[in-house]
This record gives C-alpha cells, sequence and structure tokens, in this order.
C-alpha cells in the first residue's frame, strides 16, 4: 500500500476529498500560469506597435491577469481547505486505530515500551502526517502541472530558447535524483528513530528530575538522556555537511534559466538590425515565466522528501501495533480452584535470541506460598508474569485449577488475581479512587478494613481532606513506601484467592518494610501466592522457595532445606546476612 493509499484509509469517508483536491490543485497551477501570459501579451503590444492604443486594449489584458491570479488562490484555498479537512480526519483516525489496538495489547506490552516512547510515537507521527496532507499534498498535482505547462509553453514560443531553459532543468532534475537515494531514506530512518529515543529519554529524565535535583546531580548524571542527545546531534551534524555540495549545486542549476538565455538571445539577434522585437519579447516571457519551474521543482523535491516522512510516521505507528492480541478462547472456561501449575513452560520475549524461562516446571497447592529468589535478570518475574497471562508461553502451559490461562476469559482471570508491582502506580486523583480501583463496588466499611490491614491508617489521618486527598495535587505527594502500602490496600480490598508479589518491599525504608510486611501477612492469608523477593528474610516463612537462575529452576525447598543444602540459596543467605550485619 503506497503512501497515498495508506493515507485515504485513515481519511474514512473523507477520503473523497483528496481527488477533489488535488483536481482543484492542478487547475490552481494552471491558472497560476495565466498572469504571466497576459503581462507578456502587454510588453508584446508596447514593444511591436510602440502604442498602447493598437488591438486588445492593454487593461483588458491587465484585468485578465489580475482575474486569474485571483481566481487561482480561490481555487487553490478551497483544495487547501478540504485537505485540512482530511488531514484532521487521518491525525484523529491514526491516534483512534492505535490506541483500540494497544488497548488489546497483553500486559508484557507496555513493560517493553515506555509511555515516553508510545507518546513519541503515537502523537507526534500522527502529527507528522498533518503537514504533508494538508499543506504540502495541496501542491502535488499543481506542482507537476505548472512546470510541464510552462515547458510545453516555451518550446511553442521558440524551441531554442526552450533548448537552452532545458539545460538547467535536466542538471537540476539529475542532482535531485542523486539527493533522494537510498542512503536519504536510510538516514530518515535514523533521524526518525533517534527523535525518539530522544523524546523517550526526555520523559524519562523529567519524571526522575525531583531526584537529580536532590543530589545535585547535571544532566550528565542522566546519562542516557545526554547521549541521546549527543547522537541526535552527531547525526543531523553529519547529514547536514553532507547535503552542503550537491544542495549548492542544484540551486546553482535550477536559478540560471536566465544566465543561459542571455548568450542565446545574443546569437539568435546575431548582426540583425530589424525585426528583433519578437526575440527580446520571448526572452521577456521566458524570464518572467521559468522561476515557476525552479520553484515547482523545488517543491517536487520537498514533496518526495515529505511524502517518506508521512510513510514512516505512519509505518512506525502500525509498527508498533502490529504485534497480535492474545487469542482468545471460543468456549472459555470458568476458574473453580486457585492451585497453579507450570508444566515444562518456555518463554522467550520478542525478537529476543534465547529464552527468559527454560523449561520450568512447579505445581503450587492452593492456599500455599511460594517464593522466586535468585539474580536479577534470572526470569523471576517473566514466570511472575506468565500467570496473569502478560504473555502467551512458547512451549508448555500455565494451569490454574487445571485450566490452562488461555481457556480462560480475560474479565474472569484478573478478578481471580491481584497484582503487587515493583514499581507502585497511584494515580493523580483522591486515594479513595486508588483504594477502589481493586473493587470499585466495595461498601465503606470493606474500604476501611483494607486501610487497617495495610497499615495505611497514618497516612490518611495525618493528610489534611483524609481519603478524599487528590495525590499529586497541591504538592500532595507519599514516599515510595507509603504508596506501597496504598497499592496494598488495593489488592487487600480486591480480595483475589491468587497473590502475585513482585518485590514488594523492593524501595521501602526500615519502618515502612516492617509495616509492609505486616500487610503482605494480613494480604497472603487464606490466598495462593507466588512472591518474589531479594530480602531473603520475608521469604523465610514460605512453604517453597524456587532458586531460579538463567532460567531454569536451579534448586527448590524450604529455606532450612535449602540451608542444610549448602547450595546456591545457602550462598545468597550468607550474602545476605554479611550485607544486613556491615557495619563501619
Amino acid at each position: 500500500m503506497n503512501t497515498l493509499k495508506k493515507l485515504q484509509f485513515y481519511m474514512g469517508k473523507r477520503k473523497v476529498l483528496m481527488p477533489i483536491a488535488l483536481t482543484l490543485s492542478g487547475l490552481s497551477g494552471l491558472l497560476s500560469l495565466m498572469p504571466f501570459i497576459f503581462i507578456w501579451l502587454i510588453v508584446r503590444s508596447l514593444l511591436l506597435t510602440g502604442s498602447v492604443a493598437s488591438g486588445i486594449p492593454i487593461n483588458v489584458y491587465a484585468w485578465w491577469a489580475v482575474g486569474t491570479a485571483v481566481a487561482g488562490l480561490v481555487i487553490y484555498f478551497a483544495g487547501l481547505m478540504l485537505l485540512h479537512l482530511a488531514a484532521f480526519r487521518v491525525e484523529t483516525n491514526m491516534r483512534r486505530t492505535a490506541m483500540r489496538k494497544i488497548m488489546q495489547m497483553p500486559l508484557g506490552f507496555f513493560d517493553r515500551n515506555t509511555s515516553g516512547q508510545m507518546r513519541k510515537i503515537i502523537d507526534e507521527n500522527a502529527s507528522e502526517t498533518h503537514t504533508f496532507v494538508a499543506h504540502l499534498l495541496p501542491d502535488l498535482a499543481g506542482s507537476f502541472i505548472a512546470p510541464l505547462s510552462v515547458i510545453i509553453l516555451i518550446f511553442v514560443f521558440n524551441w531554442q530558447l526552450g533548448l537552452a531553459c532545458l539545460i538547467p532543468l535536466t542538471a537540476a532534475v539529475f542532482i535531485m535524483t542523486r539527493m533522494n537515494t537510498t542512503a536519504q531514506k536510510a538516514f530518515q530512518n535514523e533521524y526518525l528513530g533517534a527523535q525518539e529515543h530522544m523524546s523517550s529519554e526526555a520523559v524519562e529524565y523529567v519524571r526522575g528530575i525531583s531526584v537529580v535535583k536532590v543530589f545535585q546531580q547535571t544532566i550528565f548524571s542522566f546519562k542516557r538522556f545526554y547521549d541521546s542527545i549527543i547522537a541526535y546531534r552527531d547525526l543531523v551534524t553529519k547529514y547536514t555537511l553532507g547535503w552542503q555540495k550537491p544542495m549548492s549545486l542544484y540551486t546553482v542549476a535550477i536559478n540560471s534559466f536566465a544566465f543561459l538565455l542571455v548568450p542565446v538571445v545574443i546569437l539568435l539577434i546575431g548582426n540583425k538590425s530589424e525585426n528583433i522585437a519578437p526575440i527580446i519579447t520571448d526572452m521577456f516571457l521566458y524570464v518572467l515565466i521559468t522561476p515557476v519551474i525552479a520553484t515547482n521543482v523545488m517543491k517536487v523535491m520537498y514533496l518526495q522528501q515529505d511524502m517518506f516522512l508521512a510513510d514512516q510516521a505512519i509505518s512506525r505507528v502500525e509498527n508498533l501495533t502490529s504485534s497480535e492480541p492474545l487469542p482468545i478462547a471460543e468456549n472459555p472456561e470458568k476458574i473453580t480452584a486457585c492451585d497453579v501449575t507450570f508444566e515444562n513452560v518456555s518463554f522467550a520475549y520478542p525478537n529476543a535470541g534465547q529464552n527468559a524461562v527454560d523449561g520450568i516446571s512447579f505445581h503450587l497447592p492452593e492456599g500455599k506460598t511460594f517464593a522466586l529468589v535468585g539474580q536479577s535478570g534470572g526470569g523471576k518475574t517473566t514466570i511472575a508474569q506468565l500467570i496473569p497471562r502478560f504473555w502467551d508461553v512458547s512451549a508448555g502451559s500455565v494451569t490454574i485449577g487445571g485450566i490452562n490461562v488461555k481457556n480462560i476469559a480475560k474479565d474472569n482471570l484478573m478478578n481471580h488475581i491481584a497484582f503487587v508491582f515493583q514499581n507502585t502506580k497511584l494515580f493523580k486523583t483522591s486515594l479513595l479512587e486508588n483504594i477502589k480501583y481493586g473493587n470499585p463496588a466495595a461498601s465503606d466499611e470493606a474500604v476501611q478494613r483494607a486501610i487497617d490491614l495495610s497499615q495505611s491508617r497514618e497516612i490518611i489521618d495525618r493528610l489534611p481532606n483524609g481519603l478524599n486527598t487528590k495525590i499529586g495535587v497541591d504538592g500532595t505527594f507519599l514516599s515510595g513506601g507509603e504508596q506501597q502500602r496504598i497499592v496494598l490496600a488495593r489488592a487487600i480490598l480486591k480480595d483475589a484467592p491468587i497473590v502475585v508479589l513482585d518485590e514488594a518491599t523492593a524501595f521501602a525504608d526500615p519502618e515502612n518494610e516492617h509495616l509492609i510486611q505486616k500487610a503482605l501477612h494480613e494480604l497472603r492469608k487464606g490466598k495462593t501466592v507466588l512472591m518474589i523477593a531479594h530480602h531473603l528474610t520475608s521469604v523465610q516463612d514460605a512453604d517453597k522457595i524456587l532458586v531460579i537462575a538463567q532460567g531454569k529452576i536451579a534448586e527448590e525447598g524450604t529455606h532450612s532445606e535449602l540451608i542444610a543444602r549448602n547450595g546456591i540459596y545457602n550462598s545468597m543467605w550468607n550474602e545476605y546476612q554479611r550485607t544486613v550485619t556491615w557495619t563501619v
């Protein structure tokens, strides 16, 4: 599907506006030449007759020149307005289509794509099409028709002068084609990629600016953002310098019509002393009209570049949303039991070279707690994410109550699982609404109970508006540990039979960690729990500990069994104890 067809697709019902606008553009291009013709007729009348009274009155030509110029502008404006309407629809439909597809993406998709990256790709690339459709597409037909008409005219009036004009035009077109090469398209891809990367890093940098300021760091402390700026600068500088010579040659060639006309006219006149007025008037016409070629050829060059940018913008949005949504079972089953089984499960992330999870098998009985421990990057979080079906496994199966998670309806699956993430997320709304995300229909009594069990009562009591306090408004912010307790209140309120805890105490200070551990103890009561932890004291009472290394289960057993085995877990425990007891 070429660029124009892609744009028509996103125009929806307004796609009929494009051929109408292009027709108006072509007509406007023809009318834009007419004032030059009438001015030439006025000059010819003066030079050939020496009188303003002979033949058609000059004022008639003048009015025709003004009339055709105004008509051309009106028609061009009409086409411009039509394509503005189409351009706004393209932007709207691109954003709607992208967001509709994103809402169908697996939850793991959002772990692999940052919010800054998605905003840049969807919002800015949709806006990128506006310039082309609304401001450059109106010139498309006119930019081709006007110079072609001029070329025909210059050969009709005087073929010798026409040949003289053809030389710089041919040179300019040749240089232009050399500039629009595969390397140029490759650069545009690099350029857009560098912009996306810089935008993504900028968003992440701004989100962390408070930390940077607290520790009095400069922009250099956020190395990824700085590196993205330097990479963008180097890319653009190299590209700009590479265009110096070809662009200079192109500018000289496309603006040298008059320079070549003078010697040709001198040769045509030769030693003639009479009947030279027609040649002079023809030259005057060519001097007037050939800049139209230069202007429109330049427009064509920019049209090619902007058409490529528009095509890349559409492709980038479509590539972002090209992942297939998880398949939906035709006859979904309902969860009746809450034990979790991994049977020879393997999983690899999209475009990854190796499995993140490789042949994992274990059975988590209902009401029991299993803990996953191991080095970072070993696959613990990936294993946890396969239970609520953030991704579909590459091989093997994950079952809940004997039912493959692929055969469970999404709503039913989500209703049975509470997931507490390592990175907490509170919305910029009231604490009450944040907590009730776990169960919007919960009673006030249930909310108050969840607050007490999550050890969040003192947080609520010290805020001036209590539960109605809005997070992020009027300077109201919570610490990482306090946010985690509110998130735990949300999970407790949900009262799901299966709980997945991913480093729930990772960023808490000692006081908050103690309170979070008490909240976790309440949350885990009677639940099927899979927890990930680096603080090994929090997994001592787990019914079973799985030591994960390179996507496999390296060891498994209770805390005491693994200590007695004197293996990987025992080494981790000893190292953890040395870290805890270390003093200066």
